[in-house]
């Protein structure tokens, strides 16, 4: 499975590039400019739900694939809206679907239960830093 060949990193901290995504990230100007792979948020409670339902506790978040985790925020709410965290902003473009291969990375049934809750991918607005634990979240439109 070619997603689970790069390396998942846990940082402190991650450089925002606008219209071109997460510096050192493996989608990095991959798609140009209007990429809507520039960064894709995870909900921190569908992770929880998932790990207890089919991962009997033992699921690591770097198997979702997705960039940010964050918590007590509706990602499907944000399609189409602009809103920051900290200093970073963002646009919601759309909800970062499933995949068949979820089914291998994560349990058999991820694919079915992450369905309508994959998380969100988002194009960044401005070259910024987003902080793990930041917690000014805004919508701005």
């Amino acid at each position: 499975m070619e997603a689970l060949n790069h390396e998942v990193l846990d940082l402190l901290s991650i450089d925002l590039i606008a219209k071109h995504g997460i510096k050192g990230d493996r989608y990095y100007d991959e798609e140009g400019s209007d990429s809507k792979r520039q960064l894709t948020f995870f909900d921190h409670a569908v992770y929880e739900e998932l790990n207890q339902a089919l991962c009997d506790g033992l699921l690591h978040p770097s198997k979702l694939r997705r960039n940010v985790v964050i918590s007590d925020v509706d990602l499907n709410a944000l399609i189409g809206k602009e809103f920051s965290i900290g200093e970073a902003r963002f646009l919601g473009v759309e909800e970062a679907k499933p995949c068949y291969w979820m089914d291998q990375a994560c349990a058999p049934g991820a694919n079915d239960f992450l369905k309508g809750r994959g998380g969100l991918r988002c194009k960044i607005l401005n070259d910024s830093q987003l902080f793990k634990g930041e917690n000014i979240f805004e919508i701005i439109d």
